[in-house]
């Protein structure tokens, strides 16, 4: 199927013209949908004539959100690609995957110039700096040059909507929180038909107009996918460029937010700081949460200060966030089977097929564990240029198999226990590590934690974690253990507790095992812990 996504972005300026379509707070900017609309015609024209890019050419963007608003979705328009590349990631990330990619263009922050330009200059690519520049940089073009130079004429180009063998819209990188990042490749539709599915409106938008407010990046899979809709409904993106609490706080009151996108982390730091008594929130009509597992017994005070109005989301890079949501009605504590639900990461979005596999493949009945197999009109279709890795993690019907371990109960909502590579085998037991995260969370001293298995030459496997204490608060590591042995079977129960002021995450604030599992390891082999192998 063919679509001229010109044509339907003219249409949605037509019909919210003066609206405000995107406001940056940082920049103390905005612009109305006409504005956006004419802009990205700009700059899609730019690429087309400027540049002589078109259909199976790629630029790329190094972006922080208030930039990154500018072309998010609005750039779908345009026949030429564009690969998201994370810009928290380190120089040496940022270069591999442009190698990887290969853009012709790549559209940046002026301040990464000094440790980007000669890597890139030397790669021949084009490079247009967002800010103009203090110093003369070889090759780098303004931003706001190219688009006032640039024709304002509509892009009337038509282009494959369900097909990536014909047309990618975004190459995106999986966020690697466990290994080697993995790049996906977006079709239209992979990203607008899920835009456009109605759980979005009767459960993050039921109302007209949203002012929508992202601080996590948006060029991550969780909170951009939230945009679309947003867009959908003549919303207002409001950008933060960092997850600072008092700057959401101040933020949510002066522009009379009534819809946040946020990881737990972020969450558990505005519960910290006790966000709904030192700044009004009282026009917070959706706080939409996702990106990472989330402590029920967090999540049951957050429901106190704010109340009934969070809807999770479980999803992935692969699946164009997300797949399942808990919506607002299943966030109730008046009983324990609505305590239960809190547990589960929700029902399947209408037009989604969660299904539960064993290690053959067979599916599974309600209630038993198994791997989290994942169909739908967000799947994408593999890995850009990678025939070997996406038949390792897709099977031939399309299923994108998740590796999270999970059932689905006699009411269809999806319980996730754990990743597979998290599982740590202790003694010939399983042990899930979001199990004794979620036991250690629960204790009120503890605002997070990480567990996670390292090396151990009598158990295989030993159970250590990583907490950061509550403000204010000094728990003891056996303190910590003693309450995991009241609650979870003795083998459960962490063998080595360290209290750390922040753990690893990535730029999406997501938990970096790896990192976690690394720093424990080095710790043990600095105290001497004779049990773990070296």
């Amino acid at each position: 199927m063919y679509v001229n996504m010109g044509r339907i972005f003219q249409q949605t300026a037509l019909q919210f013209a003066a609206g405000s379509a995107v406001m940056n707070v940082e920049r103390d900017r905005c612009f109305t949908y006409a504005q956006m609309h004419a802009l990205t015609n700009r700059l899609s024209n730019a690429l087309k004539h400027g540049f002589g890019l078109g259909q199976g050419d790629f630029y790329a963007t190094i972006l922080d959100n208030d930039n990154m608003s500018l072309f998010h979705p609005w750039m779908l328009k345009s026949p030429v690609g564009a690969a998201w590349i994370d810009v928290n990631e380190s120089v040496c990330e940022q270069v591999t995957q442009i190698d990887y990619v290969q853009p012709k263009l790549v559209f940046l922050e002026a301040r990464l110039l000094p440790e980007l330009h000669e890597h890139l200059q030397a790669r021949e690519m084009s490079l247009v700096a967002m800010d103009r520049p203090q110093k003369s940089w070889p090759g780098v073009y303004y931003f706001w040059d190219l688009v006032d130079r640039a024709t304002v004429a509509e892009v009337a180009e038509e282009f494959a909507a369900d097909n990536a063998a014909e047309h990618i819209s975004v190459l995106r990188f999986t966020g690697g929180t466990t290994g080697r990042a993995k790049c996906a490749m977006y079709t239209l539709f992979n990203l607008w038909i899920w835009g456009c599915n109605p759980a979005h409106f009767y459960e993050t938008f039921p109302f007209e107009h949203p002012r929508a407010l992202f601080f996590s990046p948006l060029h991550h899979a969780a909170s951009g996918s939230v945009v679309i809709p947003a867009h959908i409904k003549g919303g207002t993106v409001i950008t933060l460029n960092r997850a600072d609490p008092d700057s959401i706080g101040k933020t949510i009151e002066r522009h009379q937010v009534d819809m946040v996108y946020a990881v737990p982390t972020v969450l558990y730091r505005m519960l910290e700081m006790d966000l709904p008594r030192k700044y009004d929130l009282s026009t917070l009509k959706t706080i939409r949460y996702g990106g990472a597992p989330i402590s029920p017994s967090k999540l049951e005070v957050l429901l106190e200060l704010f109340g009934q109005i969070f809807v999770q989301g479980y999803g992935s890079t692969e699946c164009w966030p997300s797949v399942t949501i808990l919506g607002r009605k299943d966030h109730g504590t008046n009983s324990q089977e609505q305590i239960r639900k809190l547990f589960s990461v929700g029902r399947p979005l209408p037009g989604e097929e969660v299904i539960i596999c064993d290690e053959d493949g067979e599916m599974l009945p309600a209630g038993q564990r198994g791997e989290i197999c994942i169909r739908g009109p967000n799947t994408i279709e593999g890995y850009y240029k990678d025939p070997k890795l996406t038949a390792e993690n897709f099977s031939g019907s399309g299923f994108w198999m998740s590796g999270d371990i999970g059932y689905v109960d006699d009411q269809g909502y999806v319980y996730m226990v754990d990743r597979k590579q998290d599982m740590i085998i202790t003694g010939g037991y399983n042990v899930y590590a979001i199990e004794v995260e979620n036991c250690l969370n629960s204790h009120p001293a503890v605002q997070n934690s990480a567990v996670v298995g390292i090396p151990h030459e009598s158990w295989g496997e030993a159970v250590c974690a990583m907490v950061i204490p509550s403000q204010g608060c000094r728990p003891s590591s056996q303190e910590l253990k003693d309450h995991c042995k009241r609650r979870l079977a003795r083998y459960k129960a962490p063998k080595r507790i360290e209290i750390t002021a922040r753990l690893p995450l990535s730029p999406a604030g997501k938990v970096l095992r790896r990192e976690v599992r690394r720093q424990l390891k080095r710790s043990c082999r600095d105290a001497n812990v004779d049990h773990v192998k070296k």
